[in-house]
């Protein structure tokens, strides 16, 4: 049978198109939206005013990437933030955070951001400022994995908590039990990496009863427990109020004490994904015996 050659030339042209259509639409990566927000374990010392960072460039690695890049031609890392954001991370507590990105990033799991900071200085109460060298963070970043991956949808909006330890990242020197006794401090970055849509939040109140009256209770340490191990405390704020977030879902053990003041009990309680799980305390001061 004789093929018609003008057919096939229609039919090459049409594979022609075809194939630069495919190609046209591989190319349009999907991508989904991140955020990426700044908060800070509490800080139990009260001998220090301010906990301060410079934080000038944030990346993601994107899980794909390093598995695909053979040839080390290109990065696994996407820029999420290239400005200098100074932060006082005492003031992050109790649910505050501070926005470090919110961008459009190609879809696809992501397991670890790395920090870029300078500037970090401790001011104690009776005014003295220390200067902290940065280990590594000013030239390779922080890095912080993120476990499980963040998986970001074509479409969608993630959210990571970047959790900044102060009390593990901040080591203080010297005779720590009066404020004239420290002399310095080391810098030991601890930044724990949450996601939001997967963790919730346990918030609450701390008051007593005086004089017939519910009074807040300031400086209540809450500790949380996953099994017998510490997952993690919180200091009430001023008006008694304390938030934590960045919880996995799951199951754990509560309870609230504060010096003067007995302890409560232990309570289980349930973080739920996404959730606000909220927990009051009511703390009975302790009867001071007769001498």
């Amino acid at each position: 049978m004789k093929i018609n050659p003008i057919f096939v030339k229609v039919m090459l042209v049409v594979s022609l198109f075809v194939g630069c259509s495919d190609d046209t639409s591989n190319s349009a990566e999907e991508t989904g939206r991140l955020s990426v927000r700044l908060t800070d374990a509490p800080f139990p010392y009260d001998m220090v005013d301010e906990a301060n960072v410079t934080i000038f460039k944030v990346e993601a690695r994107k899980v794909s990437d390093v598995m695909n890049d053979d040839s080390n031609e290109t990065s696994p890392f996407v820029l999420l933030m290239e400005s200098e954001i100074d932060v006082n991370l005492l003031e992050l507590t109790n649910g505050t955070t501070e926005m470090l990105a919110d961008l459009d990033v190609p879809a696809g799991s992501y397991d670890m951001v790395r920090v870029y900071v300078k500037g970090i200085n401790v001011v104690l109460t009776d005014g003295r400022t220390f200067d902290l060298k940065v280990p590594s963070g000013e030239q390779t970043g922080i890095k912080v994995f993120i476990k499980p991956a963040l998986t970001v949808t074509g479409g969608l909006s993630s959210d990571l908590l970047l959790d900044f330890d102060v009390s593990r990242s901040f080591i203080a020197k010297g005779n720590i039990k009066s404020v004239d006794g420290i002399n310095g401090f080391n810098f030991k970055p601890v930044i724990k990496a949450s996601n939001l849509s997967t963790s919730g939040t346990l918030l609450g109140n701390i008051t007593s009863i005086r004089e017939e009256m519910s009074v807040a209770l300031e400086g209540t340490q809450i500790s949380i427990f996953t099994a017998d191990t510490l997952n993690t405390t919180a200091l009430s704020n001023v008006d008694g109020n304390y938030a934590i977030m960045g919880l996995e879902a799951g199951s754990y053990h509560v309870f609230a004490e504060r010096e003067g003041y007995i302890n409560s009990d232990t309570l289980e309680i349930q973080i739920t994904s996404a959730n606000k799980t909220v927990q009051d305390f009511v703390l009975d001061a302790e009867i001071e015996e007769d001498n």
